[in-house]
């Protein structure tokens, strides 16, 4: 069979972009099995506080409700705000610090935030010892680059991952 050149090189670069986005969304840490007894029906998931040296006004209550949206999506979980939940989980940033983290000829070049929220989640259902984690992450940016536009270019980025990060600690057994 002929094709023309034309034809091959509009081929080749579709294959290219299914193979290029395929390979891409691997890159994610995100889990799709989530492992939670058959016997747990219900959660509560309490307002994440910050209680952080410095404190991000929009970091809790956009990581509270990004992962709240993970659960309710990626889960057969019922919330409520009930204090008998089967599954109880509190947290809070413990951590939010922005240091330097580059430095080339005695001047800064790479600045980096750095954010830790403890949580615990308690399986009432069952009257086992709750479980406590610390999800860490950092975030470097440019020293040229204000903090407060720092945090405004990566807050989805940290809620994203912050949630993500909770949220395989919670489900996936890791």
């Amino acid at each position: 069979m002929y094709l023309s050149k034309g034809i091959k090189q509009i081929l080749f670069l579709l294959s290219f972009g299914i193979v290029y986005f395929g390979l891409s969304s691997c890159g994610a840490y995100r889990f799709s099995q989530v492992s939670i007894p058959a016997e747990i029906k219900t959660i509560n998931i309490h307002f994440i506080e910050n209680k952080a040296s410095y404190v991000n006004a929009q970091l809790s209550p956009n990581l509270t409700d990004r992962l709240k949206q993970r659960i309710n999506n990626q889960t057969r979980l019922t919330q409520t705000n009930s204090d008998n939940a089967h599954y109880d989980v509190q947290g809070y940033v413990s951590r939010y610090d922005i240091t330097t983290s580059g430095v080339s000829n005695q001047q800064s070049t790479t600045n980096r935030i750095s954010i830790t929220v403890h949580v615990t989640l308690r399986d009432q259902l069952n009257n086992k010892d709750p479980q406590e984690f610390d999800v860490t992450r950092n975030y470097d940016f440019g020293a040229t680059v204000s903090q407060q536009t720092a945090e405004a270019q990566l807050l989805d980025t940290m809620v994203r991952d912050l949630a993500d990060d909770i949220f395989n600690r919670l489900f996936s057994n890791w």
